[in-house]
């Protein structure tokens, strides 16, 4: 494992950890979007399906573990323990809209049409965009909190990162995989916007904004 996928995995985590001790700590799941919840719970379960009948490693199988606990534990704080909180009315991205165009572009481009390579496509293909509800969700309010901008911060340097892995492994390994490149390009210009106003503003105290 090469230093940029280790950041890029820490940076992952963290954000996951941010985001539930925000909820926790303040009992509420104001300014977070459940519909992007469910989105990274159904990528970590098509990814990960691989539990079952595979072994990488005990970092791997850990992570893996953690993601799809923290995933659906988010799940389970917004819709049910802190239920009463949860900004249902703003929270309205179609997210049927990025579903089923995932799955179609998973069963035409992918490396083997088999099960769990399909799964894990598909898993590609909507990991890139499903942090979109979230910021539809910010730009529709017209600000986020700092916790959150910290949480959508490290999200996004988690896919960054994640570049320059793929460039490592190109260039050590002569390793690349196209599909996961363009996805990880593709879910990381959605985050431009949103890093330019997190280090001109949030990093200088202020609270972020987005035009809505």
């Amino acid at each position: 494992m090469n230093i940029f996928r280790l950041l890029g995995d820490l940076s992952h985590l963290l954000a996951i950890i941010i985001l539930l001790v925000k909820i926790w700590k303040t009992r509420s799941c104001a300014g977070i979007s459940g519909k992007s919840q469910i989105l990274f719970a159904v990528v970590y379960t098509s990814r990960y399906l691989d539990l079952i009948n595979a072994f990488i490693s005990p970092y791997n199988t850990v992570m893996k573990i953690v993601f799809l606990a923290a995933s659906y534990g988010t799940i389970y704080l917004m819709y049910m323990k802190f239920k009463a909180t949860y900004d249902v009315n703003h929270d309205t991205f179609r997210i049927e809209f990025l579903l089923a165009p995932a799955a179609v572009l998973a069963l035409i481009v992918n490396h083997a049409f088999e099960p769990l390579e399909i799964l894990w496509t598909f898993s590609i293909y909507l990991e890139s965009v499903a942090i979109l509800p979230q910021l539809f969700l910010v730009s529709k309010t017209g600000e986020a909190e700092s916790i959150t901008s910290h949480y959508l911060f490290m999200l996004g340097s988690y896919r960054a990162l994640y570049i320059f892995n793929w460039i490592y492994r190109y260039y050590a390994e002569t390793h690349y995989d196209l599909i996961a490149i363009v996805a990880g390009i593709v879910q990381t210009v959605l985050y431009c916007d949103f890093f330019y106003l997190y280090i001109t503003k949030v990093l200088k105290g202020k609270k972020l904004q987005l035009p809505a």
